[in-house]
Order: structure tokens, then C-alpha cells, then sequence
């Protein structure tokens, strides 16, 4: 089962990673001035990786492939660790459609 891990990066902004139930990262959000916002972000997430046209795939600068999630605004609300291939990127996609919905949320920032 996957998990959204909600942190505080140094400069004071929340963000949150989606876990794999295998504990990989498979989706990192931006950074957030309130909790609130990132906990909102979460929810996102949760409905608009349902919608496969909300991925972006994309290559990097060095050639590897990776995506992001926007939201209906077209705001991306997170993106993806750097594949190798084309096929890992779409396991990275798939696994993010099975296991945002039903994510637990743990807040490492108390």
C-alpha cells in the first residue's frame, strides 16, 4: 500500500513524496508555504491520477525519461524520479494510478 510522507524542506517549505508500497518514491511535489497547501496538493494527486491525460511525459536535458501530474489548471502538482527507459517511466505512471487513491498520509513534520 502506497503512502504520501508529508516533510519540511530546510528552506521551511512542506512538500510531500509518494511511496511504492515497496518504499520507492514514485512522485515528489513542489514545495508548499502552509501545510494546508500541501495537504490540499495530496488530495490532488489523489483525483488527478486517475486521468491519464494529466501525466506529461517528458525527457530530461540528459536524455532520461520522467513525468510530471498536473492538476485541471494545468499546475504541476508533482513529478517523477529520472527513468532510464520509456517502460520504466510508464510502470513509474501505473504505479502512481494504483496507489495515490488509497494512500495513507503520515506527517513527519510534528
Amino acid at each position: 500500500m502506497g503512502k504520501f510522507i508529508i516533510t519540511k524542506r530546510k528552506d521551511g517549505e512542506y512538500q510531500f513524496n509518494l511511496k511504492a508500497g515497496n518504499g520507492e518514491i514514485i512522485l515528489t511535489s513542489e514545495g508548499y508555504a502552509a501545510k494546508s497547501g500541501c495537504k490540499n496538493g495530496i488530495e490532488s494527486v489523489k483525483v488527478n491520477s486517475q486521468i491519464d491525460s494529466r501525466f506529461e511525459r517528458r525527457t530530461s536535458v540528459n536524455n532520461k525519461d520522467y513525468f510530471v501530474l498536473k492538476a485541471g489548471n494545468g499546475e504541476i502538482i508533482g513529478k517523477s524520479q529520472l527513468y532510464s527507459t520509456k517502460l520504466g517511466m510508464e510502470n513509474g505512471i501505473t504505479s502512481v494510478k494504483e496507489n495515490a487513491p488509497t494512500a495513507e498520509i503520515i506527517d513527519e513534520t510534528n
